[in-house]
């Protein structure tokens, strides 16, 4: 009996040692993070919000690649009106290339996020790790939450990413 005790004891903490120890993520093909500090989102006026955010969401967001601005289809969910709330004032980032297949840059802050293991094509926006916007000129499979897709060819896209650091420009139109 002493012995099924010791063994069935042995097995658990092993077990326990083992869990401890794995790690789902893979550094090497991950983008670094920067830390940020989560914005102060409480507001002692709270009757102009609803005002506010309406005509927030009736404007529509425009990107620019450098000085090209490109047609892009945004999609209808919770991290994008989290974005057109941070373009409310224009909002440029500096993008670095990042893997031969994309363009990374800091948004300087975290916003909602529903990241799934997805397949991007090229022309993909996207959000990383809650505070990374990424545009592709190729393909990847990660989890991000998808933003919209640039209307743009894989070449005209290449063009516009693949030589170099670029600066976008968000605004709302």
């Amino acid at each position: 009996m002493k012995r099924f005790i010791i063994l069935i004891t042995t097995l658990v903490l092993m077990c326990t040692l083992v869990s401890c120890g794995r790690s789902t993520s893979n550094p090497a093909t991950e983008p670094s993070q920067p830390t940020t500090q989560e914005p102060d989102t409480t507001s002692d006026d709270t009757t102009t919000q609803p005002k506010e955010d309406d005509e927030l969401m009736n404007k529509t967001l425009s990107l620019k690649i450098g000085n090209t601005e490109v047609d892009v289809n945004w999609l209808d969910n919770d991290s994008v009106t989290a974005l057109k709330k941070l373009t409310k004032d224009n909002l440029t980032i500096e993008m670095h290339m990042y893997g031969g297949f994309e363009q990374v840059g800091s948004l300087g802050t975290s916003i909602t996020s529903a990241d799934t293991r997805i397949t991007t094509s090229p022309g993909d926006i996207v959000l990383y790790s809650s505070n990374q916007i990424v545009i592709f000129y190729d393909s990847n499979t990660w989890a991000y939450t998808k933003l919209g897709h640039i209307n743009l060819s894989k070449s005209e896209l290449t063009d516009l990413l693949g030589d170099g650091n670029v600066t976008i420009t968000i605004t709302l139109k």
